[in-house]
């Protein structure tokens, strides 16, 4: 592993001119986190003119600020990923409020749900490469893990960006963070120790998409856990190439839908028709113009349709899973609160091949 500094610098500045690998990456060869790899740069000074180059400014811990900041920078490029799958959202950061450590950003396009007590590094991060100099705002956890990140595209005011990064700099501009290994996750109760009868009262009973994660709560289980317990009424496993068998099918038609993608410090909502659905090798891919999707189909270990009651409706989804019963992605169709779920969304998630093997993971 890579502790000292300088040589962190000097293998990515290798790395990015040689192969043009992506941060991710670089930072995996190196034996670091992705963030630790950033934070390496904070204070870099300016290189040779023409050669690639990383500088970055440590942030202070002022988060729902420089969220709600964002609006002045205009049109950027926002991005959540996981392990599995990566989605891209093109628009203006607009209607950002939070409450506690809970967050919103409601701007059409732009549409979030933050976690911010998982946030604990913050960069603005200027890379100069052959075609200019690229600027974003990238968020991590506390082991270096990215939770968000924010690109200037040419549209965007950069004004306004260097305004906001001089705004919210941290007064430590001293390179390197100290990256701390989450807590592990915890195990999942037995199957005989959850109350399935009450499990599945409560899931009938559900007037809000919004109770799901409180009742998971009460009840002990992990989400996986739920779909494989509450019955075939609520939810049935499908084929791991659904999405896949979704999206193309939503493309061809016009079908709108809602494209969900998260970790634990955010998730990111794609809504509307998706237009470009492209496989290369193991991902499955959305190219349009606002919105891209790239999604690893060879990491799905289990997918469900899922039924949930509201006082709209039920509402379908199909969610996604990787081997450790960690979520990849849920698509449902676009609604809004107050109106019922498409006929034609229902009629698509509900079509497809089920899995006769229900253990999601």
């Amino acid at each position: 592993m890579h502790t000292d500094l300088q040589a962190i610098r000097t293998a990515f500045k290798t790395l990015r001119r040689d192969t043009g690998a992506r941060h991710r990456d670089i930072a995996e060869h190196l034996g670091v986190s992705e963030g630790e790899m950033i934070a390496a740069h904070v204070g870099e000074a300016a290189d040779r003119e023409g050669e690639p180059v990383l500088r970055a400014t440590r942030m202070r811990p002022e988060w729902p600020g420089i969220v709600g900041a964002l609006e002045s920078v205009g049109e950027v490029m926002a991005l959540t990923r996981n392990a599995h799958c990566v989605h891209e959202k093109v628009g203006v950061y607009r209607n950002a409020s939070h409450d506690g450590g809970v967050g919103l950003v409601l701007g059409g396009a732009i549409d979030l749900r933050v976690f911010y007590g998982a946030w604990a590094h913050g960069f603005a991060v200027r890379e100069r490469n052959a075609t200019g100099v690229q600027r974003s705002l990238q968020f991590y956890d506390a082991a270096g893990q990215a939770i968000h990140k924010v690109f200037l595209r040419p549209g965007s005011a950069i004004p306004a960006f260097e305004a906001r990064v001089t705004e919210y700099a941290h007064p430590d501009q001293a390179p390197g963070i100290v990256a701390m290994p989450l807590p592990p996750r915890p195990e999942p109760a037995d199957d005989g120790a959850i109350d399935v009868a009450g499990l599945r009262e409560a899931w009938a009973a559900m007037r809000d998409t919004h109770e799901f994660f409180g009742m998971l709560r009460r009840f002990g289980v992990t989400r996986t856990q739920a779909l494989r317990l509450v019955g075939a009424q609520f939810a049935w496993p499908v084929a791991a190439d659904s999405v896949r068998r979704v999206l193309e099918s939503a493309a061809a038609s016009g079908l709108p839908i809602m494209v969900f993608v998260g970790n634990h410090g955010m998730i990111q909502i794609h809504s509307g028709p998706v237009k470009q659905v492209r496989v290369t090798g193991p991902w499955v891919n959305v190219l349009d113009p606002d919105f891209n999707l790239h999604l690893r189909e060879d990491r799905i270990a289990g997918a469900w349709v899922v039924r949930k009651p509201t006082d709209d409706g039920v509402v379908t989804s199909l969610e996604v899973f990787d081997s450790r019963g960690e979520t990849i992605a849920m698509l449902f169709g676009e609604r809004k609160p107050g109106k019922p779920e498409i006929e034609d969304w229902r009629a698509l998630a509900e079509s497809q091949p089920k899995e006769l093997d229900t253990c999601a993971a």
